[in-house]
């Protein structure tokens, strides 16, 4: 019997085509390449994401978000996926806030089931214009979004990329991430720790 693959779910949540959904391909790329990997993508540019307005519909009616928009392309995958990459791009210190609208509005997916992420190998990638500009608070809010949701926050260990992925773009895009190679390095042994750590739990589960 083949070995089976994991299923890896990516995620960009920069509203453009450039250094963050550049680096969430890249990152899946790598993954397949090197791991059984099956992998599904999406990225939030020219999508319709509305943001949560707490009106607790999802919590009354147990039917999902009042919103019908393109957040349903990400509840489906996130039930489908055994692991996760989430992407964002800094804005001002911060992630973006296409990001936030996405983990925020996983709040109607939890009021259906609050375990819809549960013991899933979550890693995070921040891109920043500049070198320092937040993208470790940035990565921080994705790892939140994992423990909340009993998702297993996964960096990429001591020396090199610690709580995940950390990309400077020097405002160049794609040209940017593509030349740093210290992210780079950075990304890979997030990846390497996300699906070592995907494996082993799945053939816990098997």
């Amino acid at each position: 019997m083949g070995e089976q693959k994991i299923k890896l779910f990516g995620i960009s949540g920069s509203p453009r085509k450039a250094s963050t959904d550049y680096i969430i391909r890249e990152s899946l790329r790598y993954a397949s390449e090197k791991y059984p990997a099956q992998t599904e993508y999406f990225s939030s540019q020219g999508k319709k994401l509305n943001f949560c307005v707490h009106c607790d519909y999802c919590i009354r009616e147990k039917k999902g978000c009042i919103h019908s928009d393109d957040m349903q392309q990400i509840y489906e995958k996130l039930k489908w996926a055994d692991a996760l990459i989430i992407g964002t791009p800094v804005y001002q210190g911060m992630a973006s806030g296409q990001i936030k609208v996405i983990m925020d509005r996983c709040r109607a997916i939890a009021a259906q089931n609050p375990h819809f992420i549960m013991n899933k190998p979550g890693a995070a990638i921040a891109v920043g214009g500049d070198r320092i500009g937040g993208q470790e608070p940035s990565i921080q809010a994705i790892l939140n979004f994992y423990v909340i949701n009993e998702a297993i926050p996964v960096g990429g260990g001591s020396f090199g990329a610690n709580l995940g992925g950390t990309f400077w773009s020097k405002d160049l895009g794609a040209n940017g991430v593509r030349d740093d190679e210290e992210g780079l390095k950075s990304m890979r042994k997030t990846v390497n720790r996300l699906m070592k750590m995907a494996l082993m739990l799945k053939s816990i589960k098997d």
